[in-house]
């Protein structure tokens, strides 16, 4: 477009077809806090808030976010987690298979030890099993 008149350049002022999602530091938050904290006489806050682009709702949940955690909480990332790789899902999976085999094979191994005690105590001889190396 053409320049106006009073020689400086033309500022775009058209909107982007979506908008982009602003994302403030912990750090940032923190500072603002403490400005707004400072803030004592009527209008600061407003004129901080317009300076720095913020709405008064970023305050108050920042507020909220710092009494219940501070750095923490103001630091939390948004959106979706991660999606978890296809070797890490298979690990996870065959760690729980292993742990139910192992209490699967604890579980029969006290039933076989229960029926030597018993076969024992009734004087039945039991058949050695050909793969029993620890008899």
């Amino acid at each position: 477009m053409d320049q106006p008149s009073n020689g400086s350049m033309f500022v775009d002022t058209e909107v982007p077809a979506k908008a982009k999602r602003r994302r403030f530091t912990a750090a940032y938050k923190l500072r603002i806090l403490e400005q707004a904290d400072r803030c004592s006489e009527p209008g600061e806050i407003g004129s901080l808030l317009r300076r720095e682009g913020l709405y008064s709702s970023h305050l108050t949940s920042w507020r909220a976010a710092r009494e219940k955690g501070a750095l923490s909480a103001l630091s939390k990332k948004r959106g979706r987690t991660p999606k978890e790789s296809p070797e890490t899902k298979e690990n996870r999976r065959l760690r729980r298979e292993n742990e139910r085999l192992r209490e699967k094979l604890r579980r029969a191994e006290t039933v076989i030890d229960v029926q030597k005690k018993v076969s024992e105590i009734l004087g039945v001889d039991l058949p050695k099993a050909e793969d029993d190396e620890s008899d």
